[in-house]
């Protein structure tokens, strides 16, 4: 079966080195860039990735599919600039697609560190991300934000992670918390949400429950603590962007 390895990038030299090398195995790797302005698309030519430029930023989905779009291999890896395929991962892919029986994908637990630790519960462990699958057989969703891969067909589980590098800086997590609450908040928006002061403070009391006790966060020592907070404010300024996008549009 040959294999293509998709990745969307955007000023990404500091992880993409790690992520290319990680999957030089794969019979092709499909690398789509939004206007990176640092070595990004010097570092894909270095490493033999056929690099695509676009001229805009449709979200997320569409953009994944732009890359899917371009592979040619029987099967697709989807990754992020961040993340990398470990040795024992690529061994146990290479063992399952040489007999895939009638699975059309496979879901892969994720190990994503937060500020230099590895998460073991706060709902990051395991975090089951279906990124591989028959090229034929599934497409990412349109949305702009948390896309989705929609399968046609039975999805499978691997047992080796895939190694992700979430966050390293707590610069970086507020500069994701701004940017996704606020494509989420027009999303959500656009379906006909709505929202109030009241839902923006539920919403962000629930999430850090659910992180912190029912996920067990709290065993994560101060990491624990720091990505509750985080997702708590996540989901506040997220259903609040939407109460004043609603507001705004009944001015």
């Amino acid at each position: 079966m040959n294999v293509s390895a998709i990745i969307i990038t955007k000023n990404a030299e500091r992880t993409l080195p790690r992520c290319l090398e990680s999957v030089a195995w794969a019979d092709e790797i499909v690398v789509v860039d939004s206007g990176s302005t640092d070595r990004t698309l010097d570092i894909c030519r270095e490493l033999g990735a056929q690099v695509h430029q676009t001229p805009d930023w449709p979200g997320y989905g569409p953009q994944k599919n732009r890359a899917l779009d371009l592979a040619c291999g029987d099967w697709v890896l989807a990754l992020d600039a961040d993340e990398w395929v470990a040795p024992e991962l690529r061994a146990e892919i290479d063992r399952t697609l040489a007999a895939p029986g009638n699975k059309a994908a496979f879901a892969i637990p994720r190990r994503s560190s937060f500020c230099g630790r590895l998460m073991r519960h706060s709902g990051w462990w395991p975090d089951y991300v279906v990124r591989l699958f028959r090229r034929d057989a599934a497409r990412f969703s349109e949305d702009n934000t948390h896309e989705r891969l929609i399968v046609n067909g039975p999805t499978g589980k691997l047992k080796q992670p895939l190694m992700h590098e979430a966050i390293t800086s707590l610069d970086q997590m507020l500069n994701k918390m701004n940017v996704y609450s606020t494509n989420t908040a027009l999303m959500l928006h656009r379906r006909g949400r709505r929202a109030s002061l009241f839902t923006a403070l539920l919403h962000g009391g629930w999430a850090f429950m659910r992180t912190y006790f029912l996920r067990l966060g709290f065993l994560d020592g101060r990491e624990g603590f720091m990505l509750a907070v985080a997702n708590a404010e996540g989901s506040y300024y997220r259903y609040l962007k939407l109460m004043l996008l609603s507001e705004k549009n009944h001015r």
